[in-house]
Protein backbone atom coordinates (compact mmCIF):
# COMPACT_ATOMS: atom_id res chain seq x y z
CA UNK A 1 0.00 0.00 0.00
CA UNK A 2 1.37 3.55 -1.09
CA UNK A 3 0.26 6.88 0.50
CA UNK A 4 1.52 10.34 -1.00
CA UNK A 5 2.09 12.43 1.84
CA UNK A 6 1.45 16.48 0.64
CA UNK A 7 1.72 19.75 2.07
CA UNK A 8 -1.04 21.40 1.11
CA UNK A 9 -1.20 24.82 3.17
CA UNK A 10 -0.32 26.04 6.28
CA UNK A 11 0.00 23.37 8.85
CA UNK A 12 -2.37 20.91 6.52
CA UNK A 13 -1.01 18.00 5.73
CA UNK A 14 -3.04 15.31 3.60
CA UNK A 15 -2.43 11.97 2.43
CA UNK A 16 -3.41 10.76 -0.45
CA UNK A 17 -4.27 6.98 -0.94
CA UNK A 18 -3.55 4.67 -3.94
CA UNK A 19 -7.77 5.01 -4.86
CA UNK A 20 -7.30 8.59 -4.70
CA UNK A 21 -9.15 9.05 -1.16
CA UNK A 22 -7.71 12.33 0.44
CA UNK A 23 -7.51 12.33 4.31
CA UNK A 24 -6.58 15.59 5.53
CA UNK A 25 -4.65 16.72 8.72
CA UNK A 26 -4.52 19.84 10.25
CA UNK A 27 -3.26 21.47 13.79
CA UNK A 28 -5.68 23.17 15.76
CA UNK A 29 -5.29 26.94 15.99
CA UNK A 30 -3.43 26.71 19.44
CA UNK A 31 -0.92 24.73 17.64
CA UNK A 32 -0.40 27.31 14.98
CA UNK A 33 -3.36 25.29 12.04
CA UNK A 34 -6.42 26.39 11.28
CA UNK A 35 -8.15 23.51 12.77
CA UNK A 36 -9.74 22.93 9.67
CA UNK A 37 -9.33 18.49 10.28
CA UNK A 38 -8.55 16.41 13.02
CA UNK A 39 -4.65 16.38 14.07
CA UNK A 40 -2.40 13.36 13.07
CA UNK A 41 -2.94 11.62 16.09
CA UNK A 42 -6.15 12.42 16.72
CA UNK A 43 -6.88 10.89 13.51
CA UNK A 44 -5.02 7.69 14.46
CA UNK A 45 -6.82 7.36 18.13
CA UNK A 46 -10.05 7.48 15.75
CA UNK A 47 -8.65 4.49 13.45
CA UNK A 48 -8.69 2.35 16.16
CA UNK A 49 -12.39 3.08 17.63
CA UNK A 50 -13.78 3.14 14.02
CA UNK A 51 -11.87 -0.27 13.12
CA UNK A 52 -13.52 -1.74 16.23
CA UNK A 53 -16.75 -0.18 15.29
CA UNK A 54 -16.05 -1.83 11.94
CA UNK A 55 -15.78 -5.18 13.14
CA UNK A 56 -18.78 -4.81 15.42
CA UNK A 57 -21.00 -3.62 12.65
CA UNK A 58 -20.15 -6.61 10.62
CA UNK A 59 -21.26 -9.01 12.92
CA UNK A 60 -24.65 -7.24 13.33
CA UNK A 61 -25.11 -7.42 10.11
CA UNK A 62 -23.74 -11.01 9.51
CA UNK A 63 -26.19 -12.26 12.37
CA UNK A 64 -28.66 -10.13 11.21
CA UNK A 65 -29.01 -8.23 14.15
CA UNK A 66 -30.37 -4.50 15.15
CA UNK A 67 -27.57 -1.79 14.93
CA UNK A 68 -29.71 1.17 16.16
CA UNK A 69 -28.55 2.45 19.71
CA UNK A 70 -25.38 0.78 19.21
CA UNK A 71 -22.49 3.05 19.37
CA UNK A 72 -18.60 2.87 20.71
CA UNK A 73 -17.08 4.97 23.36
CA UNK A 74 -13.28 5.01 23.68
CA UNK A 75 -11.57 6.42 26.60
CA UNK A 76 -8.21 7.17 26.38
CA UNK A 77 -5.65 7.62 29.62
CA UNK A 78 -2.33 9.39 28.98
CA UNK A 79 0.92 9.42 31.03
CA UNK A 80 2.25 12.75 31.76
CA UNK A 81 5.64 11.20 32.71
CA UNK A 82 5.90 9.02 29.68
CA UNK A 83 4.56 11.37 27.02
CA UNK A 84 2.36 8.64 25.56
CA UNK A 85 -0.76 6.88 25.94
CA UNK A 86 -0.70 4.55 28.40
CA UNK A 87 -4.09 2.92 27.94
CA UNK A 88 -7.35 2.61 25.63
CA UNK A 89 -10.70 0.97 26.97
CA UNK A 90 -13.10 0.72 24.58
CA UNK A 91 -17.23 0.01 25.56
CA UNK A 92 -19.93 -1.33 22.99
CA UNK A 93 -23.02 0.52 24.27
CA UNK A 94 -26.34 -1.50 23.18
CA UNK A 95 -30.04 -0.63 24.27
CA UNK A 96 -31.69 -2.62 26.50
CA UNK A 97 -34.17 -4.69 23.58
CA UNK A 98 -30.20 -6.04 22.25
CA UNK A 99 -30.30 -9.84 22.57
CA UNK A 100 -28.16 -10.82 25.61
CA UNK A 101 -26.68 -13.75 23.84
CA UNK A 102 -24.81 -11.86 21.49
CA UNK A 103 -23.38 -8.86 23.84
CA UNK A 104 -19.93 -10.51 24.68
CA UNK A 105 -19.28 -11.44 21.09
CA UNK A 106 -19.95 -8.01 20.07
CA UNK A 107 -16.92 -6.74 22.67
CA UNK A 108 -15.00 -9.86 21.27
CA UNK A 109 -15.71 -8.78 17.68
CA UNK A 110 -14.48 -5.39 18.69
CA UNK A 111 -11.24 -6.79 20.16
CA UNK A 112 -10.62 -8.06 16.19
CA UNK A 113 -9.81 -4.76 15.16
CA UNK A 114 -6.84 -4.59 12.48
CA UNK A 115 -5.44 -1.39 13.68
CA UNK A 116 -5.22 -2.60 17.50
CA UNK A 117 -3.44 -5.83 15.97
CA UNK A 118 -0.95 -3.66 14.56
CA UNK A 119 -0.62 -1.56 17.52
CA UNK A 120 0.40 -4.67 19.41
CA UNK A 121 2.64 -5.87 16.95
CA UNK A 122 4.04 -3.04 15.45
CA UNK A 123 5.41 -3.07 12.13
CA UNK A 124 9.50 -1.81 12.15
CA UNK A 125 9.91 1.57 10.46
CA UNK A 126 12.16 2.75 7.70
CA UNK A 127 12.45 6.39 7.30
CA UNK A 128 14.89 8.26 4.89
CA UNK A 129 15.35 11.12 2.47
CA UNK A 130 15.24 10.48 -1.16
CA UNK A 131 16.51 13.14 -3.83
CA UNK A 132 14.45 13.09 -6.77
Amino acid sequence: MEMNIQFTGGLRVDAVTEGGTIIPTDQSPESGGEGSAPEPYQLFMASIGTCAGIYVLKFCLNHGLPTDGIRLVQHSLYDEEKHRMAEINIEVHVPDSFPEKYRKALARSANLCAVKKTILDPPEFDVKTVVD
